[in-house]
């Protein structure tokens, strides 16, 4: 009976590596990108695979990130559930495992959907877990802004996986995600300041002052409005999404208002990162109604 518990302890904390949640959103951004590459419906096997490859990558970035970050996680009341810094599993076991799901991820993307979109996919898995874990994150308080390019690729490599090209739409849908990123992370930062600061990672609250990066999450939130607007006005998009991201972007701009008017109100930065994540769900799901929508009226 014990032998069943452990089992299925290893494999619930095997699972927590890969941060489901947030790969469940770089996965959904990614279908997306797929869908909106082709006026019907994307092909079967690039659908399939192409999901299944980015949605693994996207995990061993994940545990690879959990990996490099173990010695700061048991510092920070956020992470120090986490398996690696509890002792659930080893490193070693952690980095075979990250290194079998990019191995397979490769496998998959090269072979069953296109180089392109395995060449993507792995500069985006190096991006986050070497680039921003191991450099950006420790070096910069832009590091967010910089490294934010990892994050943004998702409905680029949907785009490529379907169509073996880059198109200027997907690179519209890349520029949301990366402008959406900064106000996103930095408000969670700002919920979090005294641990970033207490591990030393250079996060903009903690080296430029809350004050400063209030002012900047509303400055980002104002470019993200007007770059939301875009695909309407390039004929990407119809009314539908137009209307969508016109409500979304006003309570997004409330949020990040308030956030600058009200410091006082020490719940307003976690429920505007809350806010963010239901956002850009929303949004890309307007965007693949609209898309469907637009074909059906072209009928």
């Amino acid at each position: 009976m014990n032998t069943n518990v452990e089992t299925y302890t290893d494999w619930r904390d095997y699972y927590e590596l890969t941060k489901p949640r947030v790969v469940m959103l770089i996965v959904f951004t990614a279908v997306v990108g797929m869908f909106l590459s082709v006026p019907g419906w994307p092909a079967l096997t690039a659908l399939v695979f192409g999901t299944l490859g980015i949605g693994l990558a996207a995990s061993s970035a994940a545990v690879f990130n959990h990996v490099l970050d173990a010695r700061t996680d048991i510092l920070m009341m956020r992470t120090r559930g986490r398996p690696l810094p509890q002792g659930k599993l080893t490193e070693k076991a952690a980095l075979s495992f990250a290194s079998v799901l990019c191995v397979i991820a490769m496998i998959l993307l090269w072979f069953l959907v296109n180089p392109l979109t395995a060449v993507l996919t792995f500069s985006s898995l190096i991006g986050y877990a070497v680039v921003y874990t191991v450099f950006l994150k420790r070096a910069t308080p832009q590091n967010i802004v910089i490294g934010g390019a990892a994050g943004a690729a998702p409905p680029l490599l949907g785009w490529t996986a379907v169509t073996g090209e880059i198109h200027s739409s997907a690179l519209l849908l890349f520029l949301i995600i990366f402008v959406w990123t900064p106000p996103h992370f930095w408000a969670l930062a700002i919920a979090r300041k005294e641990e970033y600061e207490k591990v030393g990672i250079p996060m903009l609250p903690v080296t430029h002052g809350e004050r400063y990066t209030r002012l900047n999450i509303l400055l980002y939130t104002i470019l993200l409005v007007l770059i939301t607007i875009i695909p309407y006005l390039t004929g990407m998009s119809g009314l539908i999404y137009l209307s969508t991201a016109v409500v979304l972007d006003a309570v997004f701009l409330y949020y990040a208002i308030q956030m600058w008017r009200m410091p006082e109100d020490l719940a307003l930065p976690m429920r505007t990162f809350k806010y963010s994540i239901t956002y850009l769900g929303i949004l890309f799901a307007a965007l693949l109604v609209d898309h469907y929508f637009l074909l059906q009226l072209s009928f």
